[in-house]
This record gives structure tokens, sequence and C-alpha cells, in this order.
């Protein structure tokens, strides 16, 4: 079956976001957490543009390889500018999480209303196989409540940014993890738990 993962760049105080992230301004102000995509020298196998150090290449396009469908939260998706109407990746479905409607939702995006479980079990179907990425913290916090993630993975840069969206919001339970790989590159450190089950 396939894993359900979360990769998600963060500062060493636990954020995803700069100060005052939304729509039209991005992830917000200040943030550098996402320079380590376009520092190296080696090209993506994945996303046209990116440049990154060959470690971060290499862990990078093995796990963007992995995924064929995207669960995002509503925040995530506003913040993002809707990702233009797509996807965060380019070859994977997004299905985009909320709890009201969303009358912008592009033809090939899905809105599931109907809660986590739901919403993974349709990025399943549509994932042919592959693998099922979540990104943005409440998703995160709801798929760990539901016991449905098999990984996390964190890109933690050295920067402390004091304030923005914080990754994990309120745990509802202990949730223990194993360090399966750790590999520091220029301005990033690659940290891939497995959760404990």
């Amino acid at each position: 079956m396939s894993k359900v993962f979360s990769a998600h760049a963060v500062s060493v105080d636990g954020y995803i976001t700069g100060r005052d992230p939304g729509a039209g301004r991005g992830l917000g102000d200040g943030t550098t957490l996402f320079d380590w995509y376009f520092d190296g020298d080696t090209p993506s196998g994945v996303f046209d543009g990116f440049t990154l150090s060959g470690p971060s290449a290499r862990i990078f396009d093995t796990l963007a390889g992995r995924v064929g469908a995207v669960v995002a939260g509503r925040n995530t998706y506003e913040d993002s500018d809707r990702f233009g109407g797509g996807s965060p990746h380019p070859m994977a479905r997004l299905f985009v999480l909320s709890h009201r409607a969303a009358p912008e939702i592009g033809e090939t995006q899905t809105l599931i209303t109907t809660g986590i479980e739901d919403a993974v079990a349709a990025a399943r179907e549509a994932a042919g196989g592959k693998d099922v990425a979540l990104m943005g913290g409440g998703v995160l916090t709801s798929a760990l409540e539901a016991d449905l993630v098999d990984e996390l993975i964190l890109h933690q840069v050295p920067v402390l940014l004091g304030a923005g969206h914080r990754f994990f919001q309120e745990l509802p339970k202990h949730v223990r993890l194993r360090l399966l790989e750790a590999v520091p590159a220029p301005g990033v450190t690659h940290l891939r738990y497995e959760v404990a089950r």
C-alpha cells in the first residue's frame, strides 16, 4: 500500500512560513526556508528551475518521485495563491481539505470537506500506487490524530524566524518517531523519520 508522508521546510524554531503569510503575500515576509531550492548547481529532475546542492537534489528528487497525489490544507492553499489553479507538484493531483466551500477550486484540483480520512483515501486512489504527500500543519496534525502518517521529513533550515505559521499545531497525542536518515547539506539538514506504531 502507498505511504502517507509529510515533507516540509521548517525553521529551527518550528515555523513553515515567515511573518504575515496570505493570499498575495505568499508564505510571508523574510522567509529563507526555500533558498536551498536554488542555491546549488544540480538541476532537479522533477521540478523545472530548481537547482539544488548535490545532497539536496538526491533527497528532494527521491521524495518528489514518490508522490502520486498531494493533500493540502486550506491555509496552505490560500497562502500559496491556490497553486495557480494547479498543483504544487508537476505530476500529482491536488486535494484541498477544507471545512468550507471553495468556489475558486481549479479543474485539476479536488475539494474534500468530509475530513482527513476521506481526503487521504481519495488521494490514495488517485495516486495509482504512489505515495500521498501532506502539506500544511493542520493537515499533518489531523492525519497524525487519525494515525494515517507513515513518515515525517523535515528539511530543517538553520534560521530562527520568530513568527509565522508553526508547523505543528497542538498535537492530540504523544507521537513517537524513529530517525531513518539525517543528511546535512548546504543551507539545510534533511531529517527523515518513521512514525512509530
